[in-house]
């Protein structure tokens, strides 16, 4: 299939290009750079042994979008373009409305006019809000901790809204947790412009000595150490989901939680960082971060029951490779 990847020069995106290009998918990349370098283009060439088109484009741009359709014939779109740390959604809401909203708004606009019946929405976990753990799909979405977590529902139900006046409009929405890691190659990973907005850039940027500590948001959760709960999940068993997802995309609206099922404390994390690499980090607790909440993992037997999908690598490898990726990046 001939594939747009919007935000495909980001984190998640340039992995999941590289797994489409593997899977033997054609890739168009979209993605305007606010989060991401131009120079990833070519890892994700040499890692996949193939090329890749690249447009430096934003995806709220309309004009742009609808000449894009016109000049490729799209078997179908994963849509990875959007703001997404949540502190700052909480200090600038409308910049959140405003770009992730619009850029799936102009999206599936293309899509219905250009017939590409396949999307695949990069959707979160942060929309089940505190819920009870395990997260379910089936769940009433609670996301109302932040704005960020708003835009993902509301997407959430623009997109399954016109696949409902669309029969042919199949969709994927996937609900991941927190993707960490690098390709094990060490050729691309999380490098994040400016201040990172994840917990694991920090950790590998201060065993680099880049930052002096890390901060850890707050110890008086109720968790096994205080510190909050996260489902971490590697970046390539993520992309991978997403391969396994537009592969076996059926007519309607689908709903997968993609994570490890397990959750793991900010301290236990960093204490896997330092035993897997043998270097310590120096932290400090530092008081709760707005919109944060305590314990968060995925229930994802859903995607391995429908989609053959389960995440496979450990804690271990996900700090190994992340710090593989760190020694090897150079701003």
């Amino acid at each position: 299939m001939n594939i747009l990847v919007t935000g495909g020069v980001g984190y998640i995106g340039s992995h999941t290009c590289v797994a489409l290009l593997e899977a033997g998918h054609t890739v168009v990349i979209a993605d305007n750079l606010s989060n991401g370098q131009a120079s990833t283009v070519g890892k994700i060439e040499e890692l996949a042994g193939r090329k890749v088109v690249f447009y430096e484009l934003d995806v709220t741009d309309e004009v742009s979008v609808r000449t894009l359709f016109a000049r490729y014939q799209f078997d179908g779109v994963i849509h990875f373009a959007g703001l997404k740390a949540v502190g700052e959604s909480v200090e600038n809401p409308l910049l959140y409305y405003s770009n992730n909203l619009v850029s799936t708004m102009v999206l599936t606009r293309a899509c219905l006019e250009y017939g590409v019946n396949r999307f695949v929405f990069s959707s979160s976990a942060t929309v089940y809000g505190d819920n009870e753990v395990p997260f379910v799909e089936t769940m009433n979405l609670l996301p109302t901790t932040n704005p960020y977590g708003e835009t993902k529902a509301m997407s959430e139900r623009i997109i399954t809204d016109i696949a409902r006046a669309n029969p042919r409009f199949s969709v994927s929405l996937l609900r991941y947790f927190n993707p960490v890691g690098a390709h094990e190659s060490g050729l691309i990973g999380e490098a994040p412009n400016g201040i990172p907005n994840n917990l694991m850039p920090f950790i590998t940027q201060v065993a680099k000595r880049k930052r002096e500590k890390l901060r850890v948001f707050g110890n008086n959760y109720p968790t096994v150490d205080g510190t909050g709960v996260r489902d971490f999940i590697h970046v390539v068993d993520l992309s991978e989901g997403h391969v396994a997802a537009l592969e076996n995309l059926t007519a309607g609206v689908h709903t997968y939680n993609l994570g490890t099922g397990k959750g793991t404390s900010v301290l236990e994390l960093v204490k896997a960082f330092e035993a897997a690499n043998d270097i310590v980090v120096p932290y400090e607790i530092v008081d709760q971060r707005l919109g944060d909440i305590a314990t968060c993992y995925a229930d994802a037997s859903k995607a391995e029951r429908e989609l053959g999908w389960k995440a496979k690598r450990d804690i271990i490898a996900m700090c190994r490779d992340a710090w593989r990726f760190e020694k090897n990046y150079r701003e």
